[in-house]
C-alpha cells in the first residue's frame, strides 16, 4: 500500500474543498431557486438550512475521514464494519454523475470558442440543440456518437486523469490554487460589468425584493436545505475523502465554516450576476424579468449566449468569461468526485494510484461516451435527476441516520473534532444531525417519491424514466452492498484502528 498522501497546506485543502462545492449548480441553479421561493425572503431559509443541516454534516464528513484516514467505504469501515456499504453507495453516486458531469463541461469548452464571434448567432435554441448536440427529436433513441462533443469530452477527461495522476498535492491542490482564484477574478469581472448595463437594477430588484408570504411554505423550506445539501457537496463521499488527506493536527471546524461561507458567497455573487444580466436581456426585449428567468442547462447554454448577443462591445470577451468560468468551476468539481472512486479502488484493492486512476477514468470516459449521442440529452437529464434526488438525498439521510442513531458515533465524533478545533460545537451539532437533519431530509425523500409516483419527471415515457432513472438510482446501492462483501486486500492493515 502507497504511503497515504497529505494536502500541502491548509489554504491548498480549503481552496480544493471550495473547489469541489463551487460546481455549475452554484452559477445557473442557485440564482432561479431563490427568485421561485421568494426572492429576498429565501436567504432566512436558505441561512437557517446552511447552520442547521450543511455545516454540521460538512463537519460530519470532514471528522469521519480526518480520524478513520480513508476513502468513504475505508472511513465508514474503520467506525463500523456494517457501515461500507453507505461508503460505496456514495462512490457510486459520484461515479454516475462524473459521467455525466464531464460532458457539460465539454459543452462549455466549445461555448469558449464559439463565443469568438458570437458563433451561435440569433438563434441560440436552434443553435444548442440542434448544431451542437445534434439533439434527436426521438425520446430514448440513442443515435450515434456527435463528433463535436466526443473532442472536447476525451479533452475534458484528459486533463482530469493527470491531474488526479500527480496526486493530492502535486495535482489536484496545485490545480485548484490556479483555478479558484482565476474563477473568481472572472466572474467578478462578469458580475461587474453586468452592474452597469441598462436593466440591471430592475433584474436585481426582481432578485432581492423579499415575497414575506412564502415563508411560511413547507416547500420553500425544503428548498433551502435541497439547495444547500446539492451545492456543499455533501453525503457523496468527497468531503471524506479530501480530509482523511489532512495533517492531524487540523482544524476540522473552522475548515468547515470557511468552506460553507465561501460556497455561500459565490452562490450570492453568482446569483447578483445573472440577474443582473437577465434584467438587461428583459430591458432589450421590453418584457418583465420573470418571462426571461431560467436555470441550469437552459440558462447556461442559451439565455446567456442570447444576452451575450446584446452586450455592447467586446461581447465576445464576456461570452469567453462566462463559459471558461463555467469550465473551471465545472474542472475543479469533476476532480473532487473523481478523486472519490480513485481513492477507494486503490485501497480496496491495494493497487497503485496510477492503475486507480486509469481503471476508474478509462470505464468513466467509456460510459460518459453515451451522453455524446444523439439522445444522449434525454438520458443526461433523467439521470441527473433521479441521482441527485434519489441518491444524494437519500445517501445523506441514510448517512446521519447510521451514524447518529443506529452507531451512535456524534459523541465521539464531536469530541475528536473539538480536539484539534480552535472553535469547538455543543450539543446544537448533535441536536441539527440527530433531529432536524433526518427530519427534513425525510419528507423531502417522502415529497420525491410522491411526485414521482403521480406523474414522470420530465413527461418522459415510463420505459425510459425506469430504466435510466429509477434502475440507475437502485444500481447504486445495490452495487455498493456486493463491493462491500469482498473483504479488504490487506485485511490486518484496513481494520486497524487510528484514533488520532
Amino acid at each position: 500500500m502507497e504511503k497515504r498522501q497529505q494536502w500541502g497546506s491548509r489554504y491548498g485543502f480549503i481552496l480544493a474543498a471550495v473547489g469541489s462545492a463551487v460546481g455549475l449548480g452554484n452559477i445557473w441553479r442557485f440564482p432561479a431557486v431563490a427568485y421561485e421561493n421568494g426572492g429576498g425572503a429565501f436567504f432566512f431559509p436558505y441561512l437557517f438550512a446552511l447552520l442547521t443541516a450543511g455545516i454540521p454534516i460538512l463537519i460530519l464528513e470532514f471528522t469521519l475521514g480526518h480520524k478513520f484516514r480513508g476513502s468513504a467505504p475505508l472511513s465508514l469501515f474503520r467506525m463500523n464494519k456494517k457501515a461500507e456499504w453507505l461508503g460505496w453507495w456514495q462512490v457510486l453516486i459520484a461515479f454516475v454523475i462524473s459521467t455525466y458531469y464531464a460532458v457539460i463541461i465539454a459543452w462549455a469548452v466549445k461555448f469558449c470558442i464559439y463565443s469568438f464571434g458570437t458563433q451561435w448567432g440569433a438563434d441560440t435554441e436552434g443553435f444548442f440543440f440542434g448544431n451542437v448536440l445534434k439533439l434527436s427529436e426521438k425520446q430514448g433513441e440513442i443515435g450515434g456518437l456527435v463528433p463535436g462533443i466526443v473532442v472536447p469530452l476525451l479533452f475534458v477527461w484528459l486533463v482530469t486523469l493527470f491531474v488526479l495522476y500527480r496526486g493530492v498535492s502535486k495535482g489536484i491542490e496545485r490545480l485548484n490554487k490556479i483555478f479558484i482564484p482565476a474563477l473568481v477574478i472572472m466572474f467578478l469581472t462578469i458580475v461587474l460589468r453586468a452592474l452597469t448595463l441598462d436593466g440591471a437594477v430592475q433584474g436585481l430588484e426582481a432578485f432581492f425584493k423579499p415575497d414575506w408570504s412564502k415563508i411560511a411554505d413547507g416547500k420553500v423550506w425544503v428548498a433551502a436545505y435541497g439547495q444547500i445539501f446539492f451545492s456543499l457537496s455533501i453525503a457523496f463521499a468527497i468531503m471524506v475523502t479530501y480530509s482523511s488527506y489532512l495533517p492531524k493536527k487540523s482544524d476540522i471546524n473552522n475548515n468547515a465554516f470557511i468552506t460553507a461561507f465561501a460556497n455561500s458567497g459565490f452562490e450570492l455573487l453568482a446569483g447578483i450576476g445573472v440577474f443582473a444580466a437577465l434584467g438587461f436581456m428583459a430591458m432589450q426585449q421590453g418584457v418583465p424579468v420573470d418571462e426571461v428567468v431560467k436555470s441550469g442547462i437552459g440558462l447556461a447554454f442559451v439565455v446567456f449566449p442570447s444576452i451575450i448577443n446584446e452586450f455592447p462591445g467586446l461581447n465576445g470577451l464576456f461570452g469567453i468569461l462566462f463559459f471558461l468560468s463555467l469550465v473551471f468551476a465545472g474542472m475543479t468539481s469533476l476532480i473532487s468526485i473523481c478523486e472519490t472512486y480513485v481513492a477507494a479502488v486503490q485501497e480496496k484493492f491495494n493497487i497503485s494510484r496510477t492503475k486507480a486512476v486509469l481503471t476508474g477514468g478509462i470505464i468513466a470516459t467509456v460510459i460518459s461516451l453515451l451522453y455524446a449521442t444523439n439522445g444522449g440529452m434525454y438520458f443526461l437529464d433523467i439521470v441527473d435527476y433521479f441521482i441527485n434526488n434519489f441518491g444524494i438525498t437519500m445517501a445523506g439521510l441514510v448517512e446521519v441516520i447510521l451514524v447518529g442513531w443506529f452507531f451512535k458515533q456524534l459523541k465521539g465524533l464531536q469530541s475528536h473534532a473539538n480536539a484539534v478545533s480552535d472553535l469547538r460545537t455543543g450539543w446544537w451539532w448533535k441536536f441539527c444531525l440527530g433531529f432536524i437533519t433526518p427530519i427534513v431530509l425525510g419528507y423531502m425523500m417522502y415529497d420525491n417519491i410522491k411526485q414521482n409516483i403521480a406523474a414522470n419527471y420530465g413527461k418522459y415515457s415510463t420505459e425510459l424514466v425506469t430504466y435510466a432513472g429509477w434502475l440507475v438510482a437502485a444500481a447504486v446501492i445495490v452495487i455498493g452492498i456486493l463491493f462491500s462483501i469482498k473483504g479488504w486486500r490487506s485485511q490486518a492493515e484496513q481494520e486497524q484502528k487510528e484514533v488520532i
